[in-house]
């Protein structure tokens, strides 16, 4: 049963991704295919090349070598606009496309420029420049364009795509030096309509059958990854997962329960490993390929499931259970292979390749709803939690900074990106750790309050509780989870109560002096 609905999942997720794709890439041409009616073109934003030379040359195709092309096209592709206006008062501009190899003959010896690359936010060009003295005659007077324009004013130079090795070239009539020119690029084709349909029609029948089989997949894997449907009172943290208790120093009241507060029905736990290797850390990002490139997949099945399930609490008001399972286990394998890298680096133990609990030192748990709102489903995912996902982008969001020479012809835009918040704090425990051996435990501390915000966040944009996220950092490897058995209302702990007694398993082991001197 497990292997079927393993199998049912990775196909289910291959044709949904699949289709998927299919689906946007029609909607594209679609829309595209809706710009060009009445005969309208595609056009990049206008603006000005300036080079010092004779010429502006398209560049070379760098798939193309010697006379060797492509026979006649067997349909049409499409048309190019090409629309210029020359920037230097009194003199006309020449706009020519011919193949490759006159152009070259006709530039031979002269100074002209190879456009080698353009970009437009922030508009930049990169030229090439041939030096070359021999003087240029007119181009008009040319007799191997295959489409040309010149005069005064703006200029449109449309031709009927070819195949072949084709230049661009953009020119002052009289062919003397100093080219600047208003220019601007367009594209039609009938071609985008079929197009349309085709990807249209081909990504409805891949979900179609693509859909169903994730569902169906994932609703197996649910029912073998159950999940509580009420935490297990405790009067400690951690005290629910004996794996997790650390002595004396965990069984003091949680700050969240010394104010009074009722803990989130999502609780995340990562508890900090006594000793941890110095340099392991710098090749987690490779040992963690593996699982990387299983929860890619497992995120996208994520979100179809809470997109169905969005459908069935709108209708039913329940969020079905074997989904609601799969997605808690998403979030689970998730959390495990964060806390492992590069979003707390708190165990070198490598995580294990489940949706379900483990003896693993992290985990996430999610109390099952037996009942939601059905009004909040069109809201909660997107413009209630607005604000926490602008704070949640403030810590995990990068800057990025670019600059260039404006005295500079042609130069190159440079790019700086930096660190966020929640990365640099990562990195100075791991430089702290590489050189010491220790990992600050209030650093630790922080990392987890973070984390423990932002899967808070993402269960309630996941439609999986409606209770609202609050705007805390409850810090620390584990939280209060005192809860009233199927009420979901959190139990107050007064903050002088003592802990309610040892863990399950016995009386606490001695405090360790490994752990409590990482604090120090």
């Amino acid at each position: 049963m497990r292997a079927r609905s393993i199998t049912m999942l990775i196909l289910g997720i291959l044709l949904s991704m699949l289709g998927g794709g299919l689906l946007f890439g029609g909607i594209g041409a679609s829309w595209v295919n809706s710009l060009q009616d009445d005969g309208g073109y595609l056009t990049s934003p206008r603006e000005r090349f300036a080079v010092d030379s004779t010429a502006i040359v398209s560049a070379r195709a760098d798939n193309m070598r010697g006379d060797s092309y492509p026979g006649p096209l067997p349909f049409d592709v499409g048309s190019i606009r090409i629309g210029a206006e020359s920037a230097n008062t009194g003199k006309d501009i020449f706009v020519g496309i011919a193949p490759r190899a006159d152009v070259d003959r006709y530039l031979a010896g002269s100074n002209y420029s190879e456009l080698r690359d353009v970009e437009f936010r922030p508009f930049r060009a990169e030229y090439r420049e041939v030096q070359g003295t021999t003087q240029l005659s007119v181009p008009a007077d040319q007799d191997f364009w295959a489409a040309s324009t010149a005069g005064s004013g703006e200029r449109n130079l449309d031709w009927k795509i070819e195949a072949g090795d084709w230049s661009v070239v953009v020119m002052n009539a009289d062919a003397s030096a100093g080219v600047s020119a208003d220019l601007q690029a367009g594209f039609r084709s009938e071609l985008f309509g079929p197009i349309a349909a085709g990807l249209l029609t081909a990504g409805v029948i891949l979900l179609v059958l693509g859909v169903p089989l994730l569902i169906f997949g994932a609703q197996g894997l649910g029912r073998h990854t159950p999940s509580p449907t009420a935490a297990v009172p405790a009067a400690y943290p951690g005290a629910a997962t004996p794996s997790a208790y650390q002595g004396p120093a965990s069984q003091a009241p949680s700050a969240q329960a010394a104010a009074g507060l009722s803990p989130y029905p999502a609780r995340l736990r990562g508890e900090l490993d006594p000793v941890l290797s110095r340099w392991m850390w710098l090749v987690k990002w490779f040992l963690a390929i593996p699982h990387f490139f299983v929860l890619f997949f497992l995120w996208f099945a994520f979100v179809v499931v809470t997109i169905i399930a969005g459908f069935a609490i709108l209708f039913t008001g329940r969020y079905p259970r074997s989904l609601f399972n799969f997605n808690v286990g998403v979030l689970r394998w998730g959390w495990r292979v964060a806390f492992y890298t590069y979003w707390a680096l708190g165990t070198d133990r490598y995580p294990p390749f489940t949706l379900a609990s483990t003896d693993y030192p992290a985990d996430f748990e999610v109390d099952y709803p037996e009942r939601l709102s059905r009004g909040l489903v069109l809201v909660k995912w997107w413009l209630l939690a607005l604000p926490h996902f602008v704070i949640i982008a403030a810590l995990t969001g990068t800057s990025t900074v670019r600059w260039t020479d404006p005295q500079t012809s042609g130069i190159r835009y440079e790019t700086g990106t930096g660190f966020s918040l929640f990365g640099f704090l990562v990195l100075v425990a791991a430089v702290i750790l590489l050189f010491s051996g220790r990992y600050q435990r209030p650093l630790f501390d922080l990392l987890m309050g973070f984390n423990r915000w932002i899967y808070r966040v993402i269960t309630y944009a996941a439609l999986m509780r409606d209770e609202y996220p609050p705007f805390r950092l409850d810090q620390g490897p584990s939280e209060l989870q005192a809860w009233q058995p199927g009420t979901g209302e959190g139990a107050r702990l007064p903050a002088s109560a003592p802990p309610a007694g040892p863990p399950p398993d016995g009386p606490p082991p001695p405090s360790d002096p490994t752990v409590r001197d990482q604090g120090q």
